[in-house]
């Protein structure tokens, strides 16, 4: 694990997260704004919705229709826009209207499941997880590091494989390692910097 992780760190050393947000709640916005679309997309839409959407408070404050319309390109927007209208409910209800830290509370906010948790708690500095998107999956699967489908089974896994000052780095350097290298339907071996470690490997 450590020399995989190693090498990925001097291969990818600009992966970070993609997503644009200047303080908790843009954040929490734009990773639930991210499902099923591409960070490009959701940092087009925030670039102008973060100006109009400041508090908790102005998502509830316009008609239901304006706000799926302000996130259409996202896709899935009345899904979106309902979790984003029950998520801000209950912050203002609950939480003072301050994103919490914790996992099991921010799991609690309409639309947010676990991955959705990791990943707005790993960027506010407070890992308490790994998070498992479909890049981690199928590199996770490929290295050998589980055999399981379920996101929260391989969370499991990794956190016993890998070292925990490394949890919020690690899924950083298998997605940009994904999006750039082991690409889902053409992977790319001969240019990957683990590939000797690799028991999919094509080399």
């Amino acid at each position: 694990m450590r020399p995989i992780i190693e090498r990925l760190a001097a291969e990818h050393p600009d992966a970070v997260i993609a997503l644009r947000f200047r303080n908790d709640l843009e954040l929490l916005v734009s990773v639930l704004l991210s499902a099923q679309t591409t960070d490009v997309t959701v940092n087009r839409v925030t670039e102008r919705l973060f100006e109009k959407y400041r508090r908790p408070a102005d998502y509830l404050a316009v008609p239901l229709e304006e706000l799926e319309r302000d996130i259409r390109p996202t896709g899935t927007f009345r899904q979106k826009a309902r979790n984003l209208r029950g998520a801000m409910t209950r912050l203002i209800e609950e939480f003072d209207g301050e994103v919490p830290l914790a996992l099991e509370e921010l799991v609690r906010l309409p639309g947010v499941g676990r991955k959705t948790a990791n990943v707005v708690a790993t960027e506010r500095g407070a890992t308490q997880g790994i998070v498992v998107d479909t890049h981690v999956r199928r590199l996770s699967q490929r290295l050998g590091f589980t055999r399981r489908e379920d996101p929260a089974k391989i969370e499991g896994d990794l956190e016993r494989l890998v070292p925990r000052e490394d949890w919020a780095r690690f899924p950083h350097l298998l997605i940009w390692h994904g999006r750039r290298v082991c690409i889902a339907r053409a992977p790319r071996c001969a240019d990957c910097v683990v590939s000797d470690l690799c028991p999919a490997s094509r080399v």
